[in-house]
């Protein structure tokens, strides 16, 4: 385990290698899992705000499903999350199912169109890395949990490329924990891990 002041990281972060591969998993991680995508208090109004000048994107049916919810909604194991649709194998209320069948993000959308600050839930943006708060929130657990089918693809792209999971996650972990943070993880890995292989 490797320790950042108070964010506890499993050595998985930085020992496996990853890369998506949306052409083949085709954004399933919008759909499938037990609830939408975890939301901290500081997004809940992001979410908000921000739905107005995504709307544009969504069929009448996610609209309606996120009005009907309220924008987000409280699940009793994962806290606040993005709604889901009832009616569509649980796909995140936010997604766009696009022709070919691959997901994406209205928010991400939006925000690579100009239209909104805010990329998406930093949840999302992390994946595979999922943190957890301690138990009196007070540190963060970091750790890499990909899904074992779907993610399959994103395993063996990440090991043809020969690029560690946390490189690849460069961009939402600077997003959440800063440069420093990173690059403090970064020296810890080149130094203990990256460089072991290669004795």
């Amino acid at each position: 385990m490797i320790v950042i002041e108070n964010i506890l990281i499993s050595d998985d972060v930085v020992e496996s290698q990853f890369v998506c591969d949306l052409a083949k998993c085709k954004g399933g991680c919008c759909e499938e899992g037990d609830a939408g995508a975890p939301l901290s208090e500081e997004e809940l109004r992001k979410v908000k705000d921000s739905f107005p000048k995504i709307k544009h994107y969504l069929t009448e049916a996610s609209i309606q499903s996120a009005e009907d919810q309220q924008y987000y909604t409280y699940d009793n194991e994962f806290g606040w999350v993005t709604p889901t649709m009832h009616n569509d194998n649980g796909i995140c209320s936010y997604a766009i199912r696009e022709k070919d069948g691959q997901i994406n993000c209205a928010f991400e959308k939006g925000y690579n169109e100009g239209l909104i600050s805010w990329k998406k839930p930093i949840s999302c943006h992390l994946y595979p890395i999922i943190v957890y708060k301690g138990k009196h929130g007070d540190y963060d657990r970091m750790n890499y949990e990909p899904r074992k089918t779907l993610c399959k693809c994103g395993w063996k792209l990440g090991e043809k490329l020969k690029v560690p999971t946390y490189q690849f996650l460069k961009e939402p972990l600077v997003r959440k924990y800063g440069e420093e943070f990173y690059e403090t993880l970064d020296a810890i890995a080149q130094a203990h891990y990256i460089n072991k292989e290669n004795d």
